[in-house]
């Protein structure tokens, strides 16, 4: 038997298992298998989703433009329902942004995509000692644990690569899928109930033998991540990744295009618009965590165009359609959304009409879950390189404002495999601006 190493399961070997159970599981169950409580899943839960600017944005030219600066690139700011200004090319957004806030002084200092996609993720600058857990283990851990009619995983990621559980173990791990929906290598099969209980007994008999064996509290887990495998398959709350049940009006919310007949893709290619709605869906059937990739933001060179053509269309569009999509459902105040990447953009323009990495002084957006929107957090000089007003934020404040919003204690420690303590969110504080 392959189990998982003491850093716990790899991405690859969980997504074996999954096949597995995939393929010792009628086609007909994939959905109905289960009726799921629909009045337990209609309940208020608290819920996050983070939208992950994979690249490393230049927030310099979305959130906190400096026009009649060197620095100040091609776009101008508009005005919005906020009291803060955002990039022209943000309009649809513009007029949600009283609900959506700007923290203007993130200053990280770690510039390196791994390592700021790390820090970003956990609050805590890697270290070779321990393997700190993403913010969306941290909240499986916290709140997926505690929701007993959620069957499928707390911790979702569309669209990209995820990050590690670190010391809090696999079954905490984010759980992979592009924006259709679909799970990479589940390959349904066509094997009977009897046959997939055969089959399921057998796998039972050998773990347990396994686990009795006094091997360590790997068996188990490799134990309990199988039986999440299977569970998820049967689960009728799989439908919530069916993005096409929803009508055309709503698809076309989150792509920015006009309706189109049911059954149409998205126009445009939205797949950001298509991961965001993917994410209401998932938080409305009581998932806590839900991380969205939308990549391509290492902009060296013509930044500009890019952002004009390709970027901004799509998050302007997605970004107002969630928001607009989560208020008409009464859900914004339970759903915090995060908006960030593993750092910004320098305000130089280099002489490839782009921009370089820059830690120093960037901004990451924040809303719902009942904080306060439409404000601006923070300020850097008029030129955008460095920290104007007197405090700067790491990632623990961010993750922290997070916390709070959802009912997490601040004051919680988790111990690694090593038995340190860890504090939540790496000690940071909640920004008081946002939390009243």
């Amino acid at each position: 038997m392959n189990l998982p190493t003491p850093d716990g399961m790899s991405r690859r070997h969980f997504m074996r298992h999954l096949a597995t159970a995939a393929a010792t599981i009628p086609t007909m169950q994939f959905i109905s298998h289960v009726q799921a409580n629909a009045a337990d899943l209609k309940k208020r839960q608290k819920a996050c989703i983070l939208m992950w600017m994979s690249g490393g944005p230049p927030t310099i030219d979305i959130w906190d433009l400096k026009p009649g600066s060197k620095n100040g690139g091609d776009f101008k700011p508009i005005a919005t329902k906020g009291d803060l200004q955002i990039s022209e090319h943000m309009p649809k957004t513009a007029m949600v942004m009283d609900n959506l806030s700007v923290i203007r002084a993130m200053s990280t200092r770690e510039a390196d995509h791994n390592r700021g996609r790390y820090y970003m993720h956990t609050a805590y600058v890697p270290n070779p000692t321990v393997v700190h857990p993403s913010f969306g283990s941290v909240v499986s851990y916290e709140v997926g644990a505690k929701r007993s009619a959620l069957e499928i995983p707390a911790y979702i990621s569309i669209g990209g690569g995820g990050t590690s559980p670190g010391f809090l173990g696999m079954a905490h791990s984010p759980f992979l899928v592009d924006s259709t929906g679909r799970i990479n290598n589940a390959d349904m099969g066509n094997v009977t109930a009897d046959r997939l209980g055969q089959r399921l007994s057998m796998l039972s008999l050998v773990e347990d033998n396994f686990i009795k064996s006094n091997r360590g509290e790997y068996g188990q887990a490799h134990k309990d991540i199988y039986g999440k495998a299977v569970n998820l398959m049967t689960s009728a709350q799989m439908e919530a990744f069916q993005v096409e049940k929803e009508s055309p009006e709503t698809l076309a919310m989150y792509s920015g295009e006009p309706a189109q007949g049911r059954g149409m893709m998205m126009g445009g290619g939205n797949n950001f618009g298509r991961s965001l709605l993917m994410a209401r869906r998932l938080v409305e059937a009581g998932v806590p965590f839900v991380e969205v990739d939308f990549g391509g933001w290492d902009l060296h060179q013509n930044v500009f165009q890019t952002l004009r053509d390709q970027r901004l269309p799509a998050l302007d569009a997605g970004i107002a359609g969630l928001i607009t999509d989560l208020k008409q459902r009464g859900m914004y105040d339970d759903v915090t959304l995060v908006w960030m990447g593993e750092f910004g953009r320098t305000p130089r323009i280099n002489q490839d009409i782009g921009r370089d990495h820059w830690a120093a002084s960037w901004s990451v957006a924040i809303g719902g879950g009942g904080l306060r929107g439409g404000v601006a957090v923070g300020e850097t000089d008029k030129d955008g390189t460095s920290i104007a007003s007197s405090q700067s934020y790491l990632p623990g404040d961010v993750w922290a404002t997070v916390a709070h919003a959802m009912g997490i204690p601040l004051d919680t420690v988790h111990t690694s495999k090593r038995g340190r303590p860890m504090k939540i969110a790496n000690g940071g504080t909640a920004i008081k601006e946002l939390i009243g």
